[in-house]
């Protein structure tokens, strides 16, 4: 009977050594489980904050970029307009030049044209009013070509054309033209004033 109860213990002994071990392993295996699910977590957590920031930074410079993009698009804007209005400007300044120094400025045009030219007979035209400035001085204009060239050119005028000043200059057989109105000039400097004009106000 002795014998008996004595055996019964032992197995409850090992038995409870047993649960405890069984319990030991459960509680490791569940804190490494807890672990790595928390490491995992983590991670994770650590990756959407990253993909975060990247992407509110992607944002931002998209925005930055987009923000430049349309000042620059204003700026340009705006200095094409004042651009503009500095050449209306200008052509309504030639277009009412004084008498006396439009008729300095044919000249030096008639002039620049005939030497281009090389030729000694031209057909000059431009709008009726320098026409008929240009007839009228034409002894004078005459007389300042053949001083500055050391020779006699024949001038003719030609037909009214549409311009707001300057002069066409052909040879007497129209096989070359020089184009010395204001609005070919203007646009042959274009791209020079708009640098000018540009840089002036804009810096």
């Amino acid at each position: 009977m002795e014998g008996a109860k004595l055996i019964i213990e032992e197995i409850h002994r090992e038995a409870d050594q047993k649960i405890k071990y069984l319990l030991g392993e459960a509680n490791k295996e569940a804190e490494s489980i807890k672990k790595e699910a928390e490491e995992r977590a983590r991670s994770r957590a650590e990756w959407i904050m990253r993909k975060a920031k990247t992407q509110a930074e992607i944002e931002k410079q998209r925005i930055i970029a987009n923000a430049k993009l349309e000042a620059r698009k204003k700026k340009l804007q705006i200095q094409e307009e004042i651009i503009k209005e500095v050449f209306t400007s200008l052509k309504e300044r030639l277009a009412s030049m004084p008498e006396e120094e439009y008729l300095e400025t044919l000249k030096i045009l008639i002039l620049e044209s005939v030497k281009e030219l090389e030729v000694d007979s031209v057909i000059v035209s431009s709008n009726e009013e320098t026409l008929n400035l240009l007839k009228n001085k034409s002894r004078s204009i005459k007389a300042f070509i053949t001083k500055n060239l050391g020779k006699r050119v024949q001038i003719e005028f030609g037909e009214p054309i549409n311009t707001i000043g300057g002069v066409l200059v052909q040879s007497s057989d129209r096989s070359v033209r020089v184009d010395n109105t204001f609005e070919a000039r203007m646009e042959r400097m274009e791209s020079e004033l708009r640098t000018k004009i540009a840089k002036a106000i804009f810096g």
